[in-house]
C-alpha cells in the first residue's frame, strides 16, 4: 500500500527503466565523440529533436553501446541469477568478458581483470603497485545495481556500490563516487530530488573523501573547474550532476554531457543514469532507444536490445517487491 507522498509503482518502474536504458543510450550516443573537442555533438546536431544523432563512428556502429553498458548488463545478470550480490560471480563474468577482447576496455579495468589474481585481491594488488585507480570505470556500470539495491535504503545501496567498485578499482575514491551515484538513483526512484538530497548523501560519504566530492557536486561547480581529465571519477560524477542541474530534460542533459568532450561515452552514461531516473523512460527519445544494442563479447554472441534491457530492468525492480500477504484462514 502506498501512502501520501509515496511514488506510484508504475512511475517508479518508469524511472528505473529510465535509469538503466537512459544510461545505455547516453553511452551509445557519446561513444562516437570520445576524446573529441568540446561542442562536437551540438556542432553536428545543432537542433534538439531533429534526429540522426545515433550516428556511429570511431569504430562504433549506430546505437552500439560500449564497455560501460556491457559491464552494467553483466552486473545485472549476476544479481538476478545469483539472487543478490555474489562478488566472485560478478568478477568471473567480467573476466570472461575481458578475455573475449571487447572493442573497448579501460586500462585500469583490463589490468585487474587480466592479472590472474584472485577476485578479492586483484584490484587491491594493482592499486598497491600503481597507486592509480580513481578512474570512472566503476561509476559507468552502476545504473542496474543502483536500481537493484534502491529498495534496501541508503546504507545498503551505498555499501553495495563500494563492494562492486572494489572489484576493479582499489582506490576508495572510486568506491565513494559510485556510492553517491547509487544513492542519487535511489532518491530519484523514490520520486524525490537527488540534487536536494546531496547534502545528506555527502554526509554518508567516507570522511576522507567527503570534501573533494562536496566540491565537484556543489551548485557553483562547473566542468571547466575540473583539475583532472573527466575519465577520473570526481569530474565524471561532477559533470553528470552539473548536466542534470543545468537542464530540464533527459535529452538536454545528455547533449550537455557529450558536448563537454573527453570521455564522452562514460560522462553521458552516468548523466543518462541520473537524468533517466529523474525524468523516466518516457523522456528518453524513441529514435534513440530504437537503435540501441549491447553486444556481449564472451557470452555466445548475444546482443541485447531495448526490449531485453526493459525486461532486465523490470526484473531488477519488480522482482524485489515484497510478496503479497497470504490470506488468513477464516
Amino acid at each position: 500500500m502506498t501512502g501520501p507522498g509515496d511514488p506510484v509503482p508504475d512511475r517508479a518502474l518508469d524511472r528505473a527503466l529510465g535509469s538503466v536504458i537512459g544510461s545505455a543510450v547516453g553511452d551509445a550516443l557519446g561513444a562516437p565523440f570520445e576524446f573529441g573537442p568540446e561542442g562536437a555533438f551540438s556542432a553536428r546536431f545543432p537542433r534538439a529533436g531533429h534526429g540522426g544523432e545515433m550516428c556511429g563512428g570511431g569504430g562504433w556502429d549506430p546505437g552500439e553501446a560500449t564497455d560501460d553498458t556491457q559491464m552494467a548488463v553483466l552486473t545485472a545478470e549476476s544479481l538476478l541469477e545469483c539472487g543478490g550480490l555474489e562478488l566472485p560471480d560478478v568478477f568471473g563474468r567480467f573476466r570472461r568478458w575481458a578475455a573475449a577482447e571487447p572493442k573497448d576496455i579501460g586500462l585500469q579495468t583490463e589490468a585487474v581483470l587480466t592479472s590472474g589474481d584472485p577476485w578479492d585481491l586483484a584490484a587491491a594488488l594493482h592499486f598497491r603497485t600503481n597507486q592509480r585507480a580513481a578512474g570512472n570505470g566503476a561509476l559507468m556500470r552502476a545504473a542496474p545495481s543502483g536500481v537493484y539495491f534502491a529498495r534496501q535504503g541508503r546504507e545498503a545501496t551505498m555499501a553495495a556500490a563500494r563492494r562492486l567498485s572494489a572489484l576493479t578499482h582499489g582506490d576508495r575514491a572510486a568506491w565513494e563516487g559510485t556510492a553517491v551515484l547509487h544513492e542519487s538513483i535511489r532518491v530519484a526512484l523514490s520520486g524525490a530530488d537527488p540534487l536536494a538530497a546531496l547534502p545528506a548523501t555527502l554526509a554518508a560519504v567516507h570522511p576522507g573523501h567527503r570534501a573533494r566530492y562536496a566540491t565537484v557536486l556543489s551548485p557553483d561547480w562547473h566542468p571547466d573547474h575540473a583539475t583532472e581529465f573527466n575519465g577520473a571519477v570526481w569530474p565524471c560524477l561532477g559533470s553528470a550532476v552539473w548536466a542534470l542541474r543545468t537542464t530540464s530534460s533527459y535529452e538536454d542533459a545528455v547533449r550537455a554531457a557529450i558536448d563537454l568532450g573527453g570521455d564522452t561515452d562514460t560522462v553521458a552514461a552516468v548523466t543518462g543514469a541520473l537524468a533517466g531516473a529523474v525524468h523516466g523512460l518516457g523522456a528518453v527519445p524513441e529514435r534513440w532507444t530504437g537503435a540501441l544494442h549491447v553486444p556481449l563479447p564472451g557470452f555466445g554472441g548475444r546482443t541485447l536490445r531495448t526490449p531485453d534491457l526493459t525486461e532486465l530492468t523490470r526484473r531488477l525492480w519488480i522482482g524485489q517487491e515484497p510478496p503479497a500477504p497470504r490470506p488468513t484462514a477464516p
